[in-house]
């Protein structure tokens, strides 16, 4: 298993004392920013404590820390298990649990702010995480758990749940099977969930910030019986109260569990999830009007939601997963589980309607309902022909997704407000367009996906060239119901092969050359009868196959020791669906094109003795290759930034022991909010300041606190354009927001 270290260090009495009238509990796993081989922190006389975590089942564990511990050596890599990022023909980062707590993160988006590959939006309409990855989009609904699609909550992802987050870039149905939720072209994100390390963990934390909000948390970790093969680990988190916008408020629970078992041949774990997250008076996405400038960006801390608005949702999810060799060079896995989720919303969304910032708004009422339920087997052998080494690999998934949906609008002729002076209206009746009943939905939609995936991963020159072959069969399946009646209206039966060919050459200890082609796929529309304009469409109801992505990837990775990075090329052509036009019918299909070419370039590490860095560069060219009439050939995609930029550095104080502090610069250049490149939002700039201090506090007690101001220049600026296709919807970036949080080890 592997090794994560931290050490128990110093606190202030006086913290200690409010902490205890408030009652505490605990925060999440983490530990010093010391590098595992050298530490970076300043010595100190303190004991040091070694824990081994591991978050899935495998006998190798979690890939270990990189130098300054803020990423890992490597990650899952879909059906082929964990790797190091020097063998793997992918471009992967995988950060771990140190960063998410000594950043403060609070969601998956926290987490992703170090990523230059990646933004963040929001679902259409809604309050939904989304994320932005090479320039395509991955739904919160295609996030993975521990290797799983739709286990965890859609709307917002509490960082009690993760031990590490996994960001795989590029294509990837071949090693992770077709998303359901129709998303991920441009990449991956897989989610570890926490495990108890071998030494006892008791910890409790607390925090406040901007707005009032403030936090408790508990993490509680034991090993039991012979070897300490039982492992149990109990967590949660309350947080309540104001955000940095105004008005804003958030209320939320979080609860979890995991358990691992493991014995000389057999492996197993299991989680168990609770979530129930209430925001009340959340500011809104904003709509630009067609033809309009983009509006100015009002004051980050302003807020244009109206007070009646409310996104509420609860989930409770358990997942299982297992390995057992059946030799020493034969092991078979299984993994499963379940989700059961209830979404309501009261939303009002305005759309500008001229210069000045004045809007329209309607009222927009919707309950849903998930039953979500999912598992794979497989089996991986090792074996040599001759001189050449195999990794075979075989593996079975599926997937059971269904929707109960309802939702009601008030009048589309809508209520008057403004972005920089919003008026506050009473809540109007929603009765104007009613479909199903909110208080017991029927079944909308069902997706179902099942998929047979087999590879070889060949070892070469004493395993200097690595070559990896496979292909994955995927059926999707998908079916549609009334909203009213629950009959069936429409249905989808589809199958398609995705092939995946990778190839790695360690071309000295610290460099390694890859390339790859690895195609992404996901569901195909199905025809409808008439065009936005009135035509005829002659093919309406045909049911397309799924559309296939297609990309193509080279690169070199280097491994210093102290410090590591990434460099790659890519290129990924999606087909996107349009009408081809004959007089007055027209025919539909994916006659469309989106390419998106790129440079990513990522650096980590610890390149010095007590600084830790983390960071890159992305540019991106997404380009609308083949458009409905030709009429936006060349421009570019909507909500893709051509320059996005990140660096982090931390420090530890020299003089100081056990003070570090920490800035973030992260830099977003111009992005279009319309297909024909009329509307741009400018490029923005935001930075974030850090410390993190550690005390003894005595009697084996050590507290650690932590501060943060995140836009430390209060700026304002429209954060995200779009993230749904083919819309342009804005997101206000949040404004400068204080936090402090400190958790006791005892």
């Amino acid at each position: 298993m592997p090794q994560r270290r931290f050490a128990y260090r110093p606190h202030v009495l006086a913290t200690l004392l409010a902490l205890h009238a408030m009652g505490a509990y605990a925060q999440t796993t983490g530990g010093s920013s010391a590098d595992p081989a050298a530490p970076a922190a300043p010595a100190t006389t303190l004991s040091t404590v070694n824990v081994n975590a591991s978050a899935d089942a495998s006998a190798e564990g979690l890939p270990e820390a990189y130098a300054g511990g803020q990423v890992a050596r490597g990650g899952r890599v879909g059906i082929l298990g964990n790797q190091d990022y020097m063998a793997t023909p992918f471009s992967s980062t995988n950060y771990t649990s140190e960063l998410i707590q000594d950043q403060q993160a609070q969601s998956v988006a926290d987490v992703l702010l170090n990523d230059p590959s990646v933004r963040t939006a929001r679902g259409f309409g809604n309050f939904q995480e989304l994320y932005v990855v090479r320039g395509f989009p991955v739904y919160s609904d295609d996030v993975a758990y521990n290797g799983l699609y739709g286990m965890l909550p859609r709307q917002y992802i509490s960082s009690e749940f993760f031990e590490r987050v996994e960001v795989f870039r590029g294509a990837n149905t071949f090693l992770n099977g077709a998303a359901p939720g129709g998303s991920g072209i441009g990449g991956a994100i897989n989610l570890l969930p926490k495990r108890a390390p071998n030494e006892p963990l008791n910890r409790v934390g607390f925090g406040i910030q901007t707005g009032g909000q403030k936090s408790l948390q508990f993490d509680l970790a034991r090993r039991f019986g012979p070897d300490d093969s039982l492992g149990i680990r109990l967590y949660g988190t309350r947080r309540d109260g104001g955000t940095g916008v105004r008005g804003e408020d958030r209320e939320l629970s979080a609860m979890g569990v995991g358990l691992d078992w493991r014995s000389s041949r057999a492996r197993l774990s299991a989680d168990v999830g609770y979530q129930n997250n209430d925001l009340r008076n959340g500011r809104p996405s904003v709509t630009p009007g067609a033809n309009l400038p983009i509006p100015r960006a009002p004051d980050a801390s302003s807020n244009f939601a109206q007070p009646w608005t409310y996104s509420k949702e609860r989930n409770l999810f358990a997942t299982v997963r297992g390995e057992y060799d059946i030799t020493d060079n034969v092991t078979a896995w299984a993994a499963g589980g379940v989700r059961r989720g209830s979404e309501s919303n009261s939303l009002a969304n305005p759309t500008v309607t001229n210069a000045a910032g004045d809007t329209t708004a309607y009222r927009f009422d919707n309950h849903r309902e998930d039953r979500i339920s999912t598992g794979e087997i497989g089996l991986r052998a090792k074996l040599r022909t001759g001189s050449v080494g195999h990794t075979l690999v075989a593996s079975v998934a599926t997937y059971n997704g269904r929707e109960r949906n309802a939702y009601a609008f008030s009048d589309f002729g809508g209520f008057a407000s403004n972005l920089y002076s919003p008026i506050n209206v009473a809540a109007p009746v929603a009765n104007a367009l009613v479909g199903g009943s909110l208080t017991d939905p029927v079944q909308t939609n069902k997706v179902e996906t099942r998929s047979f995936a087999i590879a070889d991963t060949l070892s070469f020159f004493d395993d200097r060239a690595l070559l990896t072959i496979g292909a994955r069969r995927q059926t999707i399946e998908q079916n549609a119901y009334n909203v009213n009646t629950g009959f069936q209206e429409s249905s989808y039966d589809k199958s398609k092969t995705s092939p995946v060919a990778g190839i790695v050459f360690k071309l000295t200890p610290a460099t390694s050359l890859y390339g790859n082609y690895i195609e992404g796929l996901v569901r195909g529309d199905v025809a409808p009868t008439t065009t936005p304009g009135g035509l005829v469409v002659t093919n309406g109801g045909q049911i397309f196959s799924p559309y296939k992505s297609k990309q193509k990837e080279i690169g070199v990775k280097y491994d210093g020791g102290r410090i590591g990075g990434n460099l790659a090329f890519f290129q990924t052509d999606k087909p996107i669906t349009a009408f081809e036009r004959t007089g007055a019918f027209a025919v539909y299909g994916p006659y469309g094109e989106q390419r998106n070419r790129g440079l990513e370039l990522s650096v980590f590490g610890q390149p010095v003795r007590g600084v830790r860095v983390l960071g890159g560069l992305t540019l991106l060219d997404a380009e609308q290759t083949k458009t409905q009439d030709g009429i936006t050939n060349g421009k570019d995609a909507i909500g893709v930034a051509k320059r996005q930029f990140n660096l982090g550095a931390e420090w530890d104080i020299p003089g100081v022991n056990n003070l570090a502090v920490n800035a973030r610069m992260v830099y977003t250049s111009k992005q279009y909010a319309d297909a024909a490149n009329t509307q741009s939002v400018p490029s923005w700039t935001r930075f974030d300041l850090g410390a993190r201090y550690l005390m003894d506090i005595g009697n084996n007690r050590t507290l650690t606190m932590r501060a943060r101001v995140d836009n430390l220049f209060d700026k304002n600026y429209w954060a995200s354009v779009g993230g749904y296709p083919g819309s342009g919807y804005l997101v206000l970036g949040a404004p400068r927001t204080f936090m402090l949080t400190g958790t006791i080890d005892f």
